[in-house]
Order: C-alpha cells, then sequence, then structure tokens
C-alpha cells in the first residue's frame, strides 16, 4: 500500500510556500513552491496569493489533506494575533475564510507548533521521549512544546519576561544583527533565556530552529545547560512538513489518501 500524502503551506511574513509531501518519510514529492507574501499581509491577498500556489502544487494529486501553518496563535480556527503581517488578522475566523477562498477544507494551525510538529515526526524530536521544547530563532522567537509526540499548541515562550523586558527582543536573531552582537556575546543572552526555559519545564531536550540554525556550530557550543541542545533538522521545509502531517492526524480517515496511481 502507498503512503499517504498530503499538502503543506507554510505562510510567513515574507514568503508564502508550499509542497506534496510523503507521510512515511517527510520527503517532498513537489518541487517547493514559493511566492512572496503581498505587501501590507492583508488576508484577502495572502488568500489569493495562497489559492494560487495551492492551484500549482495540487495539480495531479486528487483529493488529499491540506494543512496550513500561519504565524499566529490559533484558537479553534481563528487568529488571536498577527506576527509580521497585518493587524487585520487579529481575531479574524481565519481557518473559515481560508476554506471559503482555497475552496477545499484545511487543517490551520501556528507555524512554529508545525514545525515543532514535524521535527517530532521527521526530525531531531523522532522518537524522543518526554517534554521536547523547540525554539525558532529569527525576527523574533516561536517555540512549540512537544510531550511524548503530543503538541501542545499555541506556546509563546519567546515572550518570556527576563529582566523587565519581553526577551524575544534581546535573544531573538534580530537582536544580534541589530545590536551587531559576536557570537559570544548573543550566546550570552540565549544562556540567560535558555536557563530559565530550563527553570520552569526541565525539558528533556532542546531544538533550535530558525535560518541561524545552520551556524549552530558558532553558539551552541558556548551555552552550558544541563538539558541537550541541538539544531533543528528541517528548517526551510518544517512548517510545510508540519502542517501536511497535522492534517493528515487530524483528517477523517476516509480523506487520508494516497497518491494516484
Amino acid at each position: 500500500m502507498s503512503s499517504p500524502i498530503a499538502i503543506g503551506i507554510d505562510i510567513g511574513g515574507t514568503g508564502i510556500k508550499g509542497a506534496v509531501v510523503d507521510l512515511s518519510t517527510g520527503a517532498l514529492l513537489s518541487d517547493r513552491v514559493k511566492l512572496p507574501t503581498p505587501k501590507g499581509g492583508r488576508p484577502q491577498d495572502i488568500i489569493e496569493t495562497t489559492r494560487q500556489l495551492l492551484a500549482t502544487v495540487s495539480a495531479g494529486t486528487g483529493d488529499v489533506p491540506i494543512g496550513v501553518c500561519f504565524p499566529a496563535v490559533v484558537k479553534h480556527g481563528h487568529t488571536m494575533s498577527a506576527a509580521n503581517v497585518s493587524d487585520k488578522w487579529i481575531g479574524l475566523a481565519a481557518e473559515k475564510l481560508f476554506e471559503k477562498g482555497l475552496g477545499v477544507p484545511i487543517h490551520f494551525v501556528n507555524d512554529a507548533d508545525a514545525a515543532g510538529y514535524a521535527e517530532s515526526t521527521f526530525g531531531a524530536a523522532k522518537g524522543v521521549d518526554g517534554v521536547v521544547l523547540l525554539t525558532t530563532l529569527g525576527t523574533g522567537i516561536g517555540t512549540a512544546l512537544i510531550n511524548d509526540g503530543a503538541l501542545v499548541p499555541n506556546t509563546e515562550f519567546g515572550h518570556l519576561e527576563i529582566d523587565g523586558v519581553d526577551y524575544e527582543t534581546r535573544a531573538a536573531f534580530s537582536a544580534k544583527e541589530r545590536d551587531n552582537l559576536s557570537w559570544e556575546k548573543w550566546a550570552s543572552r540565549l544562556q540567560k533565556y535558555y536557563s530559565k526555559l530550563e527553570s520552569l519545564f526541565t525539558p528533556d531536550l532542546f531544538i533550535v530552529g530558525g535560518g541561524v540554525s545552520k551556524h549552530h556550530e558558532n553558539f551552541l557550543p558556548l551555552l552550558h545547560l544541563n538539558t541537550r541542545i541541538i539544531p533543528a533538522v528541517h528548517r526551510n521545509n518544517a512548517g510545510i512538513l508540519g502542517a501536511a502531517a497535522l492534517a493528515v492526524k487530524n483528517a477523517p480517515v476516509s480523506a487520508e489518501l494516497t497518491p494516484p496511481s
């Protein structure tokens, strides 16, 4: 029997990307299509661009589950926040708007949650028991909490208050660039951040994602923690993989279709 497939779409502040995913391996079965996020990030503009992308990605796949991840807290299909997109998303019934605009049912999820689920299903956290905490270091700090392979959605631990400030403003990769910090000086800020997370959650594993994770050898060895901390496996594709995997996990059994023969 062929493996189930799904389409994953990852919406970000600068780009919208998607592909067909083999859910047994996490491999992409199509080219990864990427379109620029419309300027201003307004709901109808993003939905229209997503529709165009889906039309390209879905050609020839038939009726397969579709997952969409988005840079916002997602509660019962509503976007309760907005990061690097229009504030008009705040409070919207976004899942229903996407389904209306795309003409198909979708599973809608936060982008960091999708990345965390991808790592637990296909990547660095696969087979890891206990509490895994993924952090994405970028413009801000996104987080995903996994317990024995189960996703605990909508954690926003990048906004922990340390030294009286929202600490992603000090420890995100954007802060390193803004303040022109050396790897060592940035690592001292990361040390404070991860030590705080460690004291609050006593995780079994930290995973560090985001684009800067490809340079992990420059900063992860500088951290001194009781918890193992390792780079993510799936950087650019993590949102796509996680959105697709969650779409299948949450789809009716009859919707878990296999590739057309």
